[in-house]
Parts: structure tokens; sequence; C-alpha cells
């Protein structure tokens, strides 16, 4: 059987650029690629990348609320919550959910309401 390798994790949003920017700064990643409606963002080391495709009539999940379900969120290790809080917050994200009912990880979304987690190093 061939081999299947996970090239990119795609999210969809109503601006790729604005997106883009989010998480380019947020992790350090390049733009690799981009057009129109694509932007995809990688690694230096040659991991999977993020795309950030064009969908203007994207609806944001409603975590916690199920009205709209999550479908997928990222999961981002970092050495320390404070600092990299600050940074997340500074770029546009906002901060859900309760720290205390969520040890291990903390509960953010991006600015186009895309949910992902902040897991400290060693907790997973």
């Amino acid at each position: 059987m061939a081999e299947i390798r996970m090239q990119t994790f795609v999210l969809d949003t109503p601006d790729p650029q604005g997106l883009a920017a989010f998480y380019g700064e947020l992790l350090g990643w390049p733009v690799v690629d981009t057009d129109d409606d694509w932007v995809q963002l990688a690694p230096r080391d040659g991991a999977v990348g993020l795309g950030l495709q064009l969908a203007p009539d994207h609806v944001p999940p409603t975590w916690p609320d199920n009205s709209v379900p999550m479908q997928a969120h990222l999961d981002l290790e970092v050495d320390d919550y404070d600092s990299t809080e600050a940074r997340v917050l500074a770029l546009g994200g906002r901060k859900v959910g309760d720290d205390a009912a969520h040890p291990g990880f903390r509960v953010y979304l991006d600015p186009s309401g895309h949910p992902f987690c902040l897991c400290l190093a060693g907790n997973g």
C-alpha cells in the first residue's frame, strides 16, 4: 500500500490574509504560497503546514455552545501559558472557557472564530 502523508491542515476563513498574519506571527511560520483566496504557512522543519482558504460564507463555531459545532481545532504546545497568552491576545485572539475547568490547556478563538488550545509542554 502506498504511504500517505498529511501535507497541510486547512481552515476556512472570510479573510485568508488576516488569518495568515495571525498564525504566521503566532507560530513564527513564513508564507510559502499565496493567491487571492489562499495562503499557506509552513514550518521551517518541513512538518505539516497550515492553509487558510477563502470562504466568504464561513460561519465560525459557537463553542462551547454547540449550535454550530467545532468540527476541528488546533492544539499548540507551549512552554509558558502567560507569555504565549499575551501574544495570542495582542494578535487578535480571544480567550474562552475557564482555566480551572481545563487543567493542562487553555482555549482561545482565532480572529475567524476557530477554536485552538494552548497545551502546556509535558502535560500531553
